[in-house]
């Protein structure tokens, strides 16, 4: 599937949405694609991030936790905040990954056993770059039907990122045997390494 969508986004970058010369600054993505402890895991395990954290986007500081947000009421999606360098990992990249890789992005408001909208698809974009780029691969995917599915994922304006309580943060690492890890989210990061090769690190 991986090919497919890569061929599909790549008359988007070569269309001149990837113009953004590289730079040594650190640059940020939050996307939120499910659960976060495999979104979490997919990206540390990605060549160029720097940093990442699990946490909450799209609702309020007074119900960022995961007792309010788990009951789907705050408008919170779980979420992750990718701090990366973009001399050796694209934003373009890391949305071809967020796309084929770290999550279904034609399911509605749920991933797998996980249902309501604090678990929807979504990029929360920070600047109108990464808007431009995010809508056009979108529409492409689309167009190109690379899913039996419409894409669903809402580009939407970040406003603040949360992150989640410590327990959430680098789960996978703690947690490997953990049922849900097991059967989720390790297929995810195994799905990376055998997709992009160049772009995976042991971590």
């Amino acid at each position: 599937m991986n090919k497919i969508i890569c061929l599909a986004l790549m008359g988007v970058f070569l269309a001149g949405c990837s113009v953004r010369p590289a730079s040594a600054a650190e640059q940020r993505a939050v996307f939120a694609g499910g659960c976060f402890w495999g979104v979490e895991a997919v990206f540390e395990h990605v060549k160029g991030v720097i940093d990442v954290k699990s946490g909450y986007a799209g609702g309020t500081k007074e119900t960022a936790n995961y007792d309010a947000v788990s009951n789907g009421e705050t408008k919170h999606a779980e979420s992750v905040e990718v701090t990366f360098d973009p001399a050796v990992v694209t934003y373009e990249k890391l949305l071809e990954i967020f796309f084929s890789v770290a999550h279904d992005p034609t399911e509605l408001n749920r991933q797998g056993p996980d249902i309501g909208p604090q678990y929807r698809s979504a990029i929360f974009i920070t600047d109108a770059m990464q808007e431009k780029i995010a809508r056009a691969a979108i529409a492409e995917l689309n167009a190109s039907k690379v899913f039996k599915k419409s894409v669903v994922t809402e580009v939407v304006p970040l406003i603040v990122f949360f992150a989640a309580e410590d327990y959430h943060q680098d789960f996978m690492k703690k947690n490997p045997d953990h049922p849900y890890i097991v059967y989720h989210d390790l297929p995810k990061v195994a799905a990376l390494k055998k997709q992009f090769p160049v772009l995976y690190v042991e971590k």
